[in-house]
C-alpha cells in the first residue's frame, strides 16, 4: 500500500509540473568550435573567411575580446564543465588520448548536473573528450540527458572513425547515448551535429528550459591520413584563398556558421529566442603549424595552440541574448572559460556556490551588463610543475616562463594573404543576405563598422621588438598596451616580475596532481568489434536518458508488473 501511495503522489506531482506552463528560466545554448583561430572569424576584421551568422550574433550581442581558455582541448572542456581551473582538478597537463584510462574526476559536479537539478533538459551534441575508459565517465552519467557524438579527441568527418596511432586499429567513435551509432556513416560530421542540435530544439518540451551544448569537431583536423575534410561544394566557395589547406579550413568553418544560423532560426520558430542565451567560443587557439595543423590563424596574436602565448589562450568568443541590457559592444573585460558555470547559473537563477579562489570561476553576469563593473583581474593559463611553461596575467601584466615544442610556436604565425579576399562591400552583402540571421536583428552597417573596428587587434609593423627568450629567462609584457607580446619589459620592471613569479609559485604549490595515466593496450578497438568503448567498465547500470518523466514511467511499469505477478499467483 505504501508503494501505491508513493507512486500516486509522484504522479500527482508530475501532473502539477506538466500544467505549470512554459519555463521562465532562460534557455542556454553553448556552441564550441574546436581549434578555431582568432583570425578565423570575420568579426575580428578579416574578410577572407566570412562568418555572417556568427558575426551577426557578435554585433548584436557582446564580443568578448579578452576571453581566455586553456591552450588544449581537454583542459578547456574540463574548465567549462566544472567552473574550476584545470590545474586545481588534475586536468592541466595534456589531452586524453583514447587509449589512456583517465578522465575528469567523478568527484567533480558538472555544469549539466546543476542545470538538470534546476529542471532543465540537458543535451550534449558532438565532442566529449573528458574520459570514457569506464562508462561512469561518459556524458549521460555526468548530467546530460542525452549525448549524440563522439567520446575521444577527433574523428574522420565522414566515417566517424579514429585512427589514434600505429599501435591501435581504426575504430568507430560515434554514439547515441551509450549505443554505438552506425547509421550516421557517410554524413559530414558538422552537418550531423548541426542537424541534431536543431532536432533537439524543434522537439523540446517548452515546459522545461533547455540546456544544449554543441561541441563541434570542426575545424580540428581528422585522422592523419586525411586531416582536412569538407564537402567539395563548400570548398569551391573559397577559391579566392590561395593556400589549399586554408581553403578547406574555410569550408569547415563555413559549415559551423551555417549551423549557428539554423539553431537561431529553430529557436526563433519555436518562440524560444526571447528567453535564450547563446554563447559561442573557441576552445583554444588554432594550430597553424605542427601537430594537427589546420592552417588556422591567430595573427596578429603571438603563438598558437599548445603554447603560453595569446594565440593559444585568447580565443574568439561572443555572447548573445535579449536578456543582456548592454549589447552591440566589444568587451575588454577579462573572462576565463571557468567563469561560465557561475555566470550562466546566475542568469538561470541557480545557486552555484562560489569556489572562493582567485583562479576559479567567477560570476561575470553583472560584468557583462556594465562597462565599468569590476570583474576578473587574474587569469592563470598554466603553472603546474609538470608542465613546461608558466603563463599568468594579473591586471595589465603578463608573465611567461618556459615554452612548448622547444620554442617552435613562439613566433607570430598565420599572417594572412588577403589578396583576392571579398571586398568590404561584398562582406556586408553576405552579412545582410536573406540566408543569414541578419534580417532578424536590428543592425545598421554604420553600427557594424564601428563594432568591427573596435574588435580588431592591430599591433602595427613598426613596433620595436624587445627580445623574449622564455626558455632562457622569464618575460614580462604589458598585455593591454602590447597584446601581441612584442616588448619584453622584464628588465625595466623587475619588481613586477618578482611579484607575478611569487603568485605563480603560490598557484603551483596548491595545484592538484595530474590525473594523466599511461596508455592501456586493452583499449584497442580490434578487441571491441572495432569500436572505441569503455574497456575498463565495471558497471552495468544504464543511464536515464529521459529525465524524471521516464523515471516515473519506469516506476509505474514496475508497479504494474508487480500487481500482475501477484494476481497471477492467486
Amino acid at each position: 500500500m505504501k508503494l501505491v501511495t508513493y507512486v500516486v503522489s509522484v504522479w500527482c506531482l508530475w501532473l502539477t509540473v506538466d500544467a505549470s506552463g512554459p519555463s521562465e528560466r532562460p534557455n542556454i545554448v553553448i556552441i564550441v568550435a574546436d581549434d578555431l583561430g582568432w583570425n578565423d572569424v570575420s568579426f575580428h576584421g578579416s574578410n577572407q573567411i566570412p562568418t555572417p551568422n556568427i558575426d551577426a550574433l557578435a554585433y548584436d550581442g557582446i564580443i568578448l575580446n579578452r576571453h581566455y581558455v586553456p591552450p588544449l582541448c581537454t583542459p578547456s572542456r574540463a574548465s567549462l564543465m566544472t567552473g574550476r581551473h584545470p590545474m586545481n582538478i588534475g586536468m592541466q597537463d595534456h589531452v586524453i588520448i583514447s587509449d589512456e584510462p583517465w578522465g575528469l574526476g567523478l568527484d567533480q559536479k558538472l555544469m549539466p548536473q546543476y542545470f538538470r537539478e534546476a529542471g532543465y533538459r540537458t543535451h550534449l551534441v558532438g565532442k566529449w573528450h573528458l574520459g570514457f575508459f569506464r562508462r561512469a565517465y561518459t556524458p549521460t552519467f555526468r548530467g546530460f540527458d542525452s549525448h549524440f557524438g563522439y567520446l575521444g579527441p577527433y574523428i574522420d568527418y565522414w566515417d566517424h572513425s579514429l585512427q589514434m596511432n600505429e599501435t591501435s586499429a581504426r575504430g568507430l567513435d560515434m554514439r547515441r547515448n551509450t549505443d554505438v551509432n552506425y547509421s550516421a556513416n557517410g554524413t559530414y560530421a558538422t552537418n550531423l551535429f548541426n542537424d541534431e542540435a536543431v532536432r533537439l530544439v524543434e522537439s523540446h518540451d517548452k515546459k522545461q528550459p533547455l540546456f544544449l551544448v554543441l561541441t563541434h569537431l570542426a575545424p580540428h583536423t581528422g585522422n592523419e591520413d586525411d586531416p582536412m575534410q569538407a564537402p567539395v561544394d563548400e570548398i569551391e566557395k573559397f577559391n579566392h584563398i590561395k593556400d589549399p589547406r586554408r581553403r578547406i579550413l574555410a569550408a569547415m568553418i563555413s559549415r559551423i556558421d551555417a549551423g549557428v544560423g539554423k539553431i537561431y532560426r529553430a529557436l526563433e520558430k519555436r518562440s524560444m529566442l526571447e528567453n535564450s542565451i547563446i554563447l559561442f567560443f573557441a576552445d583554444n587557439g588554432a594550430p597553424t603549424v605542427g601537430i594537427h595543423a589546420n592552417s588556422g590563424s591567430n595573427y596578429p596574436l603571438r603563438g598558437q595552440k599548445e603554447s603560453p602565448w595569446e594565440g593559444g589562450v585568447r580565443g574568439a568568443a561572443l555572447i548573445w541574448s535579449p536578456l543582456l541590457t548592454r549589447k552591440g559592444v566589444v568587451s575588454q573585460q577579462w573572462i576565463h572559460v571557468s567563469d561560465w558555470l557561475p555566470t550562466l547559473g546566475y542568469a538561470a537563477g541557480i545557486n552555484i556556490p562560489p569556489r572562493g579562489t582567485a583562479i576559479d570561476g567567477q560570476n561575470q553576469w553583472k560584468t557583462l551588463q556594465s562597462s565599468t563593473e569590476q570583474g576578473r583581474s587574474v587569469v592563470m593559463n598554466n603553472a603546474h610543475e609538470q608542465f613546461i611553461y608558466s603563463s599568468y596575467i594579473k591586471r595589465d601584466w603578463k608573465y611567461v616562463n618556459g615554452s612548448s615544442m622547444e620554442g617552435h610556436y613562439d613566433g607570430w604565425l598565420g599572417q594572412l594573404d588577403e589578396a583576392g579576399s571579398p571586398a568590404a562591400e561584398d562582406y556586408y552583402s553576405r552579412l545582410a543576405s536573406p540566408t543569414t540571421i541578419w534580417s532578424s536583428l536590428n543592425l545598421t552597417r554604420d553600427q557594424v563598422e564601428g563594432i568591427r573596428n573596435s574588435a580588431k587587434v592591430d599591433c602595427g609593423n613598426d613596433i620595436q621588438q624587445t627580445p623574449c627568450e622564455p626558455l632562457v629567462s622569464p618575460c614580462l609584457f604589458n598585455i593591454v598596451d602590447d597584446p601581441c607580446e612584442r616588448r619584453n619589459l622584464a628588465a625595466q620592471h623587475p619588481d613586477v616580475l618578482r611579484a607575478l613569479e611569487a603568485d605563480v609559485q603560490h598557484f603551483r604549490a596548491r595545484g592538484a596532481k595530474s590525473r594523466g595515466q599511461p596508455s592501456d593496450s586493452r583499449a584497442n578497438p580490434a578487441l571491441h568489434n572495432y569500436t572505441w568503448t569503455w574497456w575498463q567498465d565495471e558497471s552495468s547500470v544504464k543511464p536515464n536518458h529521459n529525465g524524471p518523466v521516464a523515471s516515473f514511467i519506469a516506476a509505474f511499469q514496475a508497479l504494474v508488473n508487480l500487481f500482475v505477478a501477484l494476481f497471477s499467483r492467486q
